[in-house]
């Protein structure tokens, strides 16, 4: 039999759900309209919700707050008008939210309610420091204000829960190159980064940064899908890479990344596929969900989020 591992390092045929994105900017004048990033998604009582993050004003000036949307099929998503979670000095921006999640990427509730994980940065102060936050909700929709700054330096985290311990992985932002880093916490607050990172730059495709990591764990090895800009491109491009591991600490990237990229016929995602969440559905088939940028002038730090599907490894 052929072992799971290797069929894991082979390559991911992604099939787009329709023409066009999943969700777009959101109207002139809405707290989404200039950009939209982050899609994180979770099925619960039949319905796929995603909390999003969207920001008006230029680039320079963004300050994101968190949006929801929800489907039925996963594809289609309408929009709440208004925001559900911001900071209250209207400076800092709602970045990049993590649900607690199982291993194998499925809700996970304490005490019936949700556990969140948000990044932090005050973009318009031109300060490049990031924050981890928590935050938490009973129905999704109201969310407790963000909790003190746990860990310095952290973007895009990832959560799960294996019986008492707390797993989180991240981009470390704090110098460049940025690699991805893990830590664990027996309470999601306390927090014990691993001294060395669990992805740094080493395949001929990545440039410059990592990125984005979502990890799932599934036929007992986790995997994680994550980001990098893309070498020798004229403009600039990311894509995504898979990376495998037996325990989570240790891994081993694909030798057949980067696994999912842009689409040069789809305008609006012609140039950035990252910032996304992966699970598995009931029926065993994988989702992804990820924001995209078009083409330059980059006016929109990412302009629409997009979804696909994959049978999984044969």
């Amino acid at each position: 039999m052929t072992d799971i591992w290797n069929l894991w390092m082979g390559r991911q045929d992604w099939v787009r759900d329709g023409d066009g994105p999943a969700l777009g900017l959101g109207p002139t004048g809405a707290f989404d309209d200039g950009h939209i990033l982050s899609p994180c998604v979770a099925f619960e009582d039949g319905l796929y919700r995603m909390w999003y993050v969207g920001s008006r004003g230029t680039v320079a000036e963004r300050v994101y707050s968190m949006g929801l949307a929800t489907a039925r099929d996963g594809v289609r998503f309408s929009r709440r008008a208004e925001p559900v979670l911001s900071f209250a000095d209207g400076r800092r921006s709602v970045l990049t939210p993590a649900l607690l999640r199982n291993a194998d990427g499925s809700l996970r509730r304490e005490g019936g309610r949700l556990r969140m994980w948000i990044s932090c940065c005050d973009f318009p102060s031109g300060s490049a420091r990031h924050t981890l936050h928590e935050t938490g909700s009973d129905d999704g929709t109201a969310w407790d204000p963000p909790s003190p700054a746990l860990l310095e330096g952290v973007y895009a985290p990832t959560v799960i829960q294996e019986g008492g311990t707390f797993r989180l992985w991240f981009a470390d932002v704090r110098e460049d190159p940025w690699a991805i880093r893990q830590a664990e916490s027996p309470d999601g607050r306390r927090w014990t980064v691993a001294d060395r990172p669990a992805l740094v730059l080493d395949q001929s495709w990545e440039r410059g940064r990592l990125f984005y990591p979502a990890v799932v764990k599934a036929d007992g090895l986790y995997l994680m899908w994550y980001g990098s800009y893309r070498s020798g491109e004229r403009e600039m491009k990311t894509s995504l890479g898979l990376a495998v591991s037996r325990d989570g600490c240790a891994w081993t990237k694909s030798p057949s990344n980067p696994v999912f990229g842009p689409d040069p016929s789809r305008p609006w995602e012609s140039h950035f596929t990252t910032s996304h969440t992966v699970l598995r559905d009931a029926g065993g088939r994988w989702r992804i969900w990820y924001a995209a940028r078009r083409k330059p002038p980059f006016v929109n730090k990412y302009f629409a989020i997009g979804t696909a599907h994959w049978d999984g490894p044969a």
